[in-house]
């Protein structure tokens, strides 16, 4: 009886469908630099056009935190240019492409099924030149595109830059056949607002678009996109950078067309009820809502179930999905209101179709003052805001950054706690300035096997140490590190403590408040 020999096994004895599975596990531009060519069995399984309908010409690689590339090597893109897209052009539907290859990629070949296109980390002056200019990409916009990404080079110091805006409303002129537009949302920690509510009511309207995703700077901006310039908008997920007193006029009408409506904000806002709720109650047709919002609070309570149903959701019949993250801090002063305990705000939400809600309350009774955090579950943000020592635990794998805040020290059972329920963190902020009370060094590191940016200018230094000490916890992903230069000294005992050489090998960008560095600072630090 023949054997089979391991020895022998090759790749092309694999059948059709596991070659496709591996194939599809694989980045697409790296398949198709490597594969196309080398048989004709590779080349029809590879350019099947039952498959290949979108292609992403993007790799991107972060350097930092806030700074990444997206383009791919000239030899790769000669390739994809000269032997892959005339062969695929024809059955494309979506395409991917960033600034440096936007040139090689639409003027070698025409797209005549492309309905989807994303540009991705463009610089704001070439993109709007771009569409102004009778170029291939103007005419694909005008003519084709009915699904359109923008993605533009991130500042986030930008309160709102005047030539995006501008090319937000150009967009939606030159876009005859645009419904649906997702304009500079495309990462969730690349956000660029835009202001657009003191343009001319004639500017940023648009007959066909059905759905959009934006930022822009203030509340304003939200009301004037939402007030019958975007006739057939059913879906509008907007992220306000600041909730503001409004200036516009104080628009009553009801809001039919809207079905789908998210608002986010993570900065802290005082205007919730002469704000947001008026802006919601005209939505009467909703059938899905996302809040997202930071409240600031005097003489008054926690927003609790009970107030969401009377305020907001009695006014949507249609509601069937609510999802919700609302952090709520409450300054009462000598005032006699009493805050609800955690139990008191769960109880709110028994009985109102709410589905499962988790919630922190910590409240500090000798000044009245106090913090709630309510959210739907599962937790389904990105971002996961204020959280403090009362803290209990939870699954939260959709949360890349967070924030820890509090007047109490932050032990090492706390970060113990947070790396196990939110596994794919990428970026921590600690603010507290308390020492801890007990320095716990265990024999089990705790582990952020995903934590690019650590943020440590607002916290002791005990922070600093339980987070960079490898003898407290690995950090193998960090690129970005801010702290005070103070700390930094004081840790690494004037840069001779080799305890925090494993946390700092990979950094490569260190924000501190320092410009001359010692000399043995680069054994730290080498990728500085």
């Amino acid at each position: 009886m023949d054997t089979f020999n391991k020895n022998n096994l090759n790749i092309l004895d694999l059948p059709d469908e596991i070659l496709l599975i591996i194939f599809n596990k694989l980045n697409t531009i790296d398949t198709f630099y490597s594969l196309v060519n080398v048989n004709k069995r590779f080349d029809r399984l590879v350019l099947n056009s039952l498959h290949i309908r979108n292609l992403d010409t993007t790799r991107m690689v972060i350097k930092s935190y806030y700074d990444r590339t997206f383009s791919i090597d000239n030899n790769v893109l000669s390739k994809i240019c000269e032997k892959i897209l005339p062969r695929i052009h024809h059955q494309l539907n979506e395409l991917i492409v960033e600034q440096n290859s936007l040139k090689n990629i639409l003027f070698t070949v025409n797209y005549p099924q492309l309905d989807s296109l994303s540009l991705v980390n463009f610089q704001k002056e070439i993109l709007f030149q771009y569409l102004t200019d009778n170029s291939i990409l103007h005419n694909l916009l005008t003519q084709q595109i009915q699904h359109l990404n923008i993605d533009v080079s991130y500042d986030p110091k930008s309160k709102g830059s005047e030539i995006l805006s501008s090319i937000f409303a150009l967009i939606l002129s030159t876009c005859q056949r645009l419904i649906d537009l997702n304009f500079c949302q495309l990462f969730y920690d690349r956000k660029s607002p835009i202001r657009i509510y003191k343009f001319q009511s004639t500017s940023c309207t648009s007959s066909t678009l059905t759905k959009l995703k934006v930022s822009v700077a203030n509340f304003d901006d939200c009301l004037y996109i939402l007030d019958g310039r975007l006739k057939h908008l059913s879906a509008l997920i907007i992220h306000v950078k600041k909730i503001s007193l409004s200036f516009s006029n104080k628009n009553k009408t009801k809001l039919p067309e809207l079905k789908y409506f998210s608002l986010t904000s993570t900065e802290p806002t005082t205007h919730y009820d002469d704000q947001i709720i008026p802006l919601l109650c005209r939505m009467i047709n909703l059938k899905e809502l996302t809040l997202f919002f930071l409240l600031l609070k005097s003489y008054s309570t926690y927003i609790d179930g009970i107030q969401l149903h009377d305020q907001i959701l009695i006014y949507m019949p249609q509601l069937n999905k609510f999802i919700f993250s609302i952090n709520t801090t409450v300054i009462n002063g000598g005032s006699t209101i009493d805050l609800p305990s955690n139990e008191d705000i769960q109880c709110s939400f028994i009985g109102k179709g709410y589905g499962q809600v988790g919630s922190c309350v910590h409240n500090r009774q000798e000044d009245n003052v106090g913090t709630s955090h309510v959210y739907s579950l599962p937790y389904q943000f990105q971002y996961f805001l204020r959280l403090n020592n009362s803290f209990q635990g939870d699954m939260f794998d959709t949360v890349q950054c967070l924030t820890m805040t509090d007047g109490r020290p932050f032990e090492h059972n706390l970060f113990k706690l947070i790396s196990q329920c939110f596994p794919l963190l990428k970026e921590l902020n600690v603010v507290n300035h308390q020492p801890q009370k007990t320095k716990q060094h265990s024999s089990i590191l705790i582990i952020f096997p995903h934590l690019i940016l650590l943020n440590l200018i607002k916290a002791h230094v005990d922070y600093a140490e339980q987070l960079l000490c490898d003898k407290n916890t690995h950090l193998p992903a960090l690129l970005d590190l801010c702290i005070k230069y103070k700390s930094l000294v004081m840790i690494t005992n004037n840069f001779t403590n080799d305890t925090i050489c494993r946390n700092c090998a990979k950094i490569k960008k260190l924000h501190a408040n320092s410009l001359l560095w010692p000399e043995n600072f680069h054994k730290y630090f080498p990728l500085l």
